[in-house]
């Protein structure tokens, strides 16, 4: 508040007894920082603004920076990618950038030092002498630590496919470089784990020894775009069930794709007790008719295309608009020397890198503390998620839509 001009110390004491505050500490030569002393500050406010020996008395508002915005063109100018990236920044995105501005604010910008594995086709992580392979221009600055190749069993994982540098990318893209799109957790640190082949195939014993390395060697995230056939039970995939026990109890929290066959039933390794299961929704915030649902689903993130036949959600609307795609810089073709932003990439696959990017944004954030445990950050995953389909949890949805700046916002 702020006194007029001529109220002497004495009068100000008598302003303050009367509105029932006390001074926090003075502003300058008239205005003082006040608090009530007990209850409502309203009740106090109006008294002050009565008061003819005040000028005024505001609330003390609070300024927050301007939110990070990452100068990537996507396929326009400078800054395009929010144009592109429906899913971080749409109506039905996951709320990026208030998460980065969380991050900043708590000092870690985007997820630094976070290892998360990426169990997949391998990444554009690298160039070699012959060129043969390069390395995405979209990752130049990205962080990368060793990983294997269990497909062809050597320690250069190099990315035949395009699948694995898309997921990547979600997670960990380069941002603010000017190149193509922006990622979740742009300073996490990536660990190539190849456990598919070009084709995007892999098997249970292949599969199971990447989670166990990733574990291993300290992924805090596990990611893991892809699904077993949906007639696989537990029993027929013993191996990769005890990977995923012994990732949760180095402390991986694991998160795995719903499936794309349009089930009422999660498929594995998303289905196995510790595991976070993603399914997909569209930009106008509808479950994919693609995407497998049913119990046990965690909750959904963006996976793009269309719309699911749900008459009874307001959201799905199959009919008028088919929705957009999810871009990020990969292969454009089935070369690993040619990138850019192709479309045609939608899924619980493209799903998945959205929880284990807001993951690793958590983390680095230290919200629930240094080294949280991966029952912790599911909860705090799934508690934050924001509700789609009917109140509460339920077997389409989940927990609801992924929300990144809720789940790395301050406790409190």
């Amino acid at each position: 508040m702020k006194y007029r001009v001529g109220i002497t110390a004495q009068e100000r004491q008598a302003v303050r007894q009367a509105a029932g505050v006390r001074v926090l500490e003075p502003v300058d030569g008239r205005a003082e920082r006040v608090e009530a002393l007990q209850g409502d500050a309203a009740g106090p406010a109006a008294r002050l603004e009565a008061d003819p020996r005040v000028l005024h008395a505001v609330p003390n508002f609070v300024a927050r920076a301007t939110a990070f915005t990452p100068n990537d063109p996507g396929r326009g100018g400078t800054g395009g990618w929010a144009a592109l990236q429906w899913n971080f920044t749409g109506p039905f995105g996951i709320g990026v950038q208030a998460a980065w501005d969380n991050a900043i604010a708590a000092g870690n910008p985007g997820g630094a030092g976070v290892i998360v594995a990426v169990l997949d086709t391998g990444v554009a992580y690298r160039t070699t002498r012959d060129r043969r392979y390069i390395r995405a221009p979209d990752l130049a600055r990205s962080r990368f630590v060793r990983g294997y190749d269990f497909v062809r069993n050597n320690t250069v994982p190099y990315d035949r496919n395009g699948h694995g540098t898309f997921v990547a990318g979600v997670i960990a893209q380069s941002t603010n470089n000017g190149i193509g799109v922006a990622g979740v957790a742009y300073r996490a640190r990536i660990m190539p784990v190849r456990v598919l082949d070009y084709e995007g195939k892999g098997d249970v014993a292949t599969i199971a020894r990447g989670i166990r390395l990733a574990a291993r060697k300290g992924a805090k995230v596990i990611n893991m775009s892809f699904e077993f056939d949906i007639g696989l039970t537990a029993p027929q995939i013993p191996d990769v069930l005890s990977a995923v026990r012994y990732a949760h109890r180095q402390g991986s929290v694991l998160v795995a794709a719903a499936g794309n066959t349009e089930e009422t039933r999660v498929a594995y390794p998303a289905r196995a007790k510790h595991v976070v299961a993603v399914g997909a929704t569209t930009e106008h915030g509808c479950i994919a008719d693609y995407s497998n649902t049913g119990p046990g689903l965690t909750l959904v993130a963006p996976g793009g295309g269309a719309d699911a036949f749900a008459a009874a959600d307001p959201n799905c609307r199959p009919l008028e608009d088919p929705g957009r795609d999810i871009y990020q810089y990969t292969f454009r073709g089935t070369s690993p020397r040619r990138f850019g932003l192709p479309s045609g990439y939608e899924g619980t696959s493209m799903a998945v890198p959205h929880v284990s990017g807001t993951a690793a944004l958590l983390i680095g954030s230290r919200v629930l503390g240094e080294d949280p445990s991966p029952e912790a950050i599911k909860q705090r995953i799934q508690s934050t998620a924001r509700d789609l389909g009917p109140p509460g949890y339920d077997i389409t949805y989940g927990y609801g839509l992924l929300d990144a700046a809720a789940t790395t916002a301050p406790l409190g």
